[in-house]
C-alpha cells in the first residue's frame, strides 16, 4: 500500500500559542450521555475527528437527531430520553474507535434488536472478552463473529443488572462503558474490580460527566461501583468539551525541548482528564511549567531523565519517551507499567521501540515497561506510524533534533487532531 510521506525539516526554535481541539475522551463519552438524555444539549468545542464521527455516524443510524456546526465547533443534539435504540436489525462500523466500540457495545445491549458492531482490521485485533463477560453476567446475549474474545460481535439485548466481576487491568474503557450504561438498566448494578485498575483518571473522568449528565455513582476506592437501575440521564442544556490534554503534551513538549515557551489554550489546572499532569512530568523534568486560568505554558530549561509508573497517563506517556531523548544526564528514562500500550490503536510497546531505535536511541523494551538511553546522535530516518496517530505526533518531533524526519500516512492523525501538523508548523521556526 502506498502512503503519503510527510518530510519535517529541521526546527531550530518553537514559540507561541495554541488553542486545543475539544477531548476525544470527553468528546465521545459527552456524544453518547447527550444522544439518551431527555432535553436538548447544546455540546461546544466538540472534537470534529474520525472518532467523532464513528460516534455520530452511528448515532445517527441509532435514531439520535443533531446539528452540527463545524464553524461554532458545536453539536446540538435531541435528546432521547432513553437508551440508545433501533427498530431493525444494524450493522454499525467503528473504524478504530476504541471510544465508540466499546460504549456502544454496553448500551446497545439495553436494545431488543440484534446489532452488529464492526471497524477497521486493527479493531478487530483489539480484545474486547473482559467486556463481553462482564456484560454477560447481567444477562446480556453477546456473539463473536469471527475471532473469540474480538470484534466484530453481534448484539442481542438482555442486560438487567445484578453483580458484575470484571478485569481492570487490560483497558479502562471496559469499565467507563459499563459505568454509563448501567444507570439505564432495569435493575442495579454492583460492579466489582478485579487485579489493578488500569489509567483510573479516565474513570474519574467518565464518573464526572455522568455527574454533569444528573447521575452519581457511589464507589469504594474505585474498587465497587454501586449504580442504580432505572434512571434516566439528564441535559445540562449546554456542555463545553475541554482542549485536549493529551494532545497538550505535544506543543508542552516541542518548547520543552526547543523553546521557547508555548502556551496551550483551553485547559486548566483543575481539568478532569488525567493527562494533564504531563505538565508537571516535564516540570520534573527540568521544563519551565505556569499555569493559567485557562492555560498552561512551557518554557524550555535543561532536562533530565526520569523513572516512573505512567498507567495514569498511558497516552501521554508516549510524548514522555520521545522527551526523554533530550535529557542531558547519562541515567536512562524508564516508563514503568505500561502494559496497556499494547492494546490501543498498535502494539505501541513493540512500535515505540522499533522507531525509537531507527532514529539511534538504545532501547529495551519489556512486557510492561520501557528503557530508553538517548541517541549519541540522532538519524534521519522515515516512521512507520503503524496507522496510529499518537506515534505519527510523537515523532514529529523528532525534527528538534537538528535532523529531518520523514512520517508515513500523516493523515493518521485525522483520528483525533486532523490539524496537527499545521499547528505545529504555525509555532516552529526552521533551520535555514
Amino acid at each position: 500500500m502506498i502512503h503519503n510521506i510527510l518530510t519535517i525539516q529541521p526546527i531550530n526554535y518553537v514559540q507561541g500559542n495554541i488553542n486545543l481541539p475539544g477531548s476525544k475522551s470527553l468528546s465521545n463519552r459527552a456524544l453518547l450521555l447527550a444522544a439518551q438524555a431527555s432535553g436538548k444539549t447544546i455540546l461546544k468545542n466538540l472534537l470534529f475527528s474520525d472518532d467523532t464521527y464513528h460516534m455520530l455516524s452511528a448515532l445517527q443510524k441509532l435514531n439520535v437527531k443533531y446539528i452540527l456546526s463545524k464553524k461554532h465547533g458545536s453539536c446540538k443534539i435531541y435528546g432521547l430520553g432513553k437508551p440508545l435504540f433501533s427498530h431493525i436489525p444494524l450493522t454499525l462500523f467503528l473504524g478504530n474507535a476504541g471510544t465508540a466500540m466499546r460504549p456502544l457495545t454496553a448500551t446497545l445491549c439495553l436494545n431488543k434488536k440484534n446489532i452488529i458492531l464492526t471497524g477497521i482490521s486493527r479493531m478487530k485485533e483489539r480484545p474486547i472478552q473482559h467486556l463481553v463477560n462482564a456484560l454477560q453476567q447481567g444477562g446480556a446475549k453477546i456473539e463473536y463473529l469471527e475471532k473469540n474474545g474480538y470484534p466484530p460481535i453481534k448484539l442481542y439485548g438482555g442486560y438487567m443488572g445484578g453483580t458484575i466481576n470484571i478485569d481492570g487491568s487490560i483497558s479502562s474503557q471496559f469499565l467507563s462503558a459499563l459505568l454509563m450504561m448501567a444507570p439505564m438498566a432495569p435493575k442495579n448494578t454492583y460492579i466489582y474490580i478485579k487485579s489493578k485498575l488500569v489509567s483510573q483518571p479516565y474513570i474519574t473522568l467518565t464518573l464526572k460527566i455522568m455527574k454533569k449528565f444528573g447521575i452519581t455513582v457511589q464507589h469504594d476506592n474505585y474498587q465497587i461501583f454501586r449504580i442504580q437501575g432505572n434512571n434516566t440521564y439528564s441535559s445540562p442544556g449546554e456542555y463545553t468539551i475541554e482542549g485536549d490534554a493529551s494532545s497538550a503534551s505535544y506543543f508542552l513538549a516541542a518548547s520543552a525541548i526547543r523553546g521557547g515557551t508555548v502556551r496551550v489554550t483551553g485547559i486548566k489546572k483543575n481539568s478532569i482528564q488525567g493527562d494533564i499532569k504531563f505538565a508537571n512530568i516535564l516540570e520534573k523534568m527540568g521544563a519551565k511549567i505556569h499555569w493559567g486560568s485557562n492555560y498552561i505554558e512551557c518554557t524550555r530549561n535543561t532536562l533530565q531523565s526520569i523513572d516512573m509508573d505512567m498507567n495514569h497517563i498511558p497516552d501521554a506517556a508516549m510524548t514522555v519517551a520521545i522527551v526523554a531523548l533530550f535529557a542531558k544526564n547519562k541515567n536512562p528514562t524508564i516508563l514503568r507499567n505500561i502494559y496497556n500500550w499494547r492494546v490501543k490503536e498498535t502494539d505501541r510497546l513493540q512500535a515505540m521501540s522499533i522507531e525509537l531505535k531507527k532514529i539511534g536511541a538504545h532501547v529495551i523494551e519489556n512486557k510492561d515497561h520501557l528503557i530508553i538511553h538517548p541517541p549519541q546522535k540522532f538519524i534521519s530516518s522515515t516512521i512507520e506510524t503503524y496507522n496510529d496517530h499518537r506515534i505519527a505526533m510523537c515523532f514529529a518531533l523528532i525534527a528538534l533534533s537538528g535532523i529531518s524526519i520523514k512520517i508515513i500516512n500523516p493523515k493518521c492523525v485525522n483520528k483525533t487532531f486532523p490539524d496537527f501538523f499545521n499547528q505545529f508548523k504555525k509555532i516552529s521556526t526552521f533551520n535555514k
